[in-house]
């Protein structure tokens, strides 16, 4: 089952973020992209029509998870598996420090 989350960016929908067999997919939403006021949500993933891939977490994302006795007490709290950065991304980023957010996709209602 493919986990997905949206990524907000100071709380506009910027983007979806797909958690495959193969790895990670992310790609910017196209109302986002057609605003001319928008920033990408990192320099490593400038603005784009493509949609992005790779095998692990990408780095900016992964960077959002917090690290430490944070994770720790995130692991705890929620029982996360610290190897789930996934499940860590969605648990603790919800609302994270700076622009971006993320949140989880509700696939039921997603066609």
């Amino acid at each position: 089952m493919n986990r997905k989350a949206i990524v907000l960016m100071y709380g506009y929908k910027a983007g979806e973020l797909e958690e495959t067999p193969d790895g990670y997919v992310f790609q910017y939403d196209a109302e986002y992209l057609e605003n001319p006021d928008t920033q990408a949500i990192s320099l490593t993933l400038p603005l784009t029509e493509k949609a992005y891939t790779n095998p692990t977490l990408f780095s900016f994302f992964d960077g959002l998870i917090p690290e430490g006795w944070l994770l720790d007490v995130a692991h705890r709290t929620w029982k996360l598996d610290p190897r789930d950065r996934m499940g860590l991304l969605l648990a603790c980023c919800k609302d994270c420090i700076g622009a971006v957010s993320i949140i989880l996709m509700d696939t039921e209602t997603e066609s």
